[in-house]
């Protein structure tokens, strides 16, 4: 959930038409404290709702459940919004007894329950939620020589309570874990892309040179037909779309944005592309067309690793 995955490139855009509704509908511009006035502009009928956003792992915001008012979670270094919108699924900032742990928290009831994933020195973080809401993957990382490499990941079961940790070789230091829709997990593999069995790791398919996964947020669209990573060198476009039933690049997106935070709709996606000195927040079509745009970004916020969480309603 963290900008440094996103790749830094250029590209100038405008629009500002809708996409994702049609008829008239209530805009509101929601204020993200923290981040030097950006404003989010939020239309009722939107696909998606931001739910979170935050400064690299310095400061996370959640908004409240009902309203559009975003509060600093202090003791979290990162959250997450289960679809659906009832749960949420936060990382402490620290170590609690010699281990890391999830808190996963019951909107409605208000009800917490802290579980342990993994034992320090080790870390678990950048929470997927599965898409049923049942899951949470967490990316194990271990500090080697001073560097952070990644070995592995947890799967939180959240009605157990429980964490089960998978050990998984041949990962590249900067991998990361992601559910595909149908509940396996999806990381970076070389070039390309390799899906691995949620309770064992073991590789159930590689999509071999398709490019680099676009995290952090969910990269398959919501239909599930999609999937966008990071075009290979030899194609000059930035942004592709991968067909996940045969593992080959289907389209290829002529625009350059800097980060994806997920899709908006089966025919958009949410980025964010450079304009002058600054940045925009946009809803992109398949063609590279900027639709709509959803918020103004300061360079200073982005250079902060600004980051934004996107939920999906059930």
């Amino acid at each position: 959930m963290i900008a440094k995955i996103a790749l830094a490139l250029s590209l100038t855009l405008s629009g500002h038409a809708s996409a994702g509704f049609t008829g008239p509908a209530a805009r509101a511009d929601l204020v993200l404290p923290g981040t030097g006035g950006v404003k989010y502009r939020e239309t009722t009928g939107d696909p998606v709702r931001l739910t979170a956003y935050g400064l690299g792992t310095k400061r996370t915001y959640l908004r409240s459940t009902t309203g559009s008012a975003f509060t600093w979670e202090q003791a979290l270094s990162e959250v997450s919004v289960a679809p659906g919108g009832r749960l949420t699924a936060g990382v402490p900032r620290a170590y609690r007894s010699g281990y890391d742990s999830l808190i996963v928290t019951d909107r409605t009831t208000g009800a917490a329950n802290r579980i342990r994933t993994v034992k320090k020195p080790l870390t678990a973080s950048y929470a997927s939620w599965s898409r049923d809401g049942k899951r949470v993957a967490l990316t194990v990382e271990q500090k080697t020589g001073g560097t952070w490499r990644v070995i592995g990941y947890t799967v939180v079961d959240v009605a157990a309570r429980t964490a089960r940790t998978v050990r998984v070789t041949g990962l590249s230091a900067k991998a990361g874990f992601w559910w595909s829709p149908d509940g396996n997990l999806v990381s970076l593999y070389g070039t390309g892309l390799r899906v691995y069995r949620a309770v064992d790791g073991a590789v159930l398919r590689t999509y071999a040179g398709v490019g680099l996964p676009t995290g952090p947020e969910d990269s398959f669209s919501p239909s599930g037909t999609r999937l966008t990573t990071w075009c290979p060198s030899r194609f000059k476009e930035q942004l592709c779309l991968v067909d996940p039933a045969t593992g080959k690049i289907a389209q290829r997106v002529n625009a350059r944005p800097e980060a994806l935070f997920g899709w908006w709709d089966d025919s958009h996606v949410i980025a964010v592309v450079a304009r002058g000195t600054a940045y925009r927040l946009v809803v992109l079509d398949l063609t590279g067309k900027a639709t709509r745009v959803l918020a103004e970004l300061p360079r200073t916020a982005w250079a902060a690793e600004l980051w934004l969480s996107f939920t999906r309603g059930s």
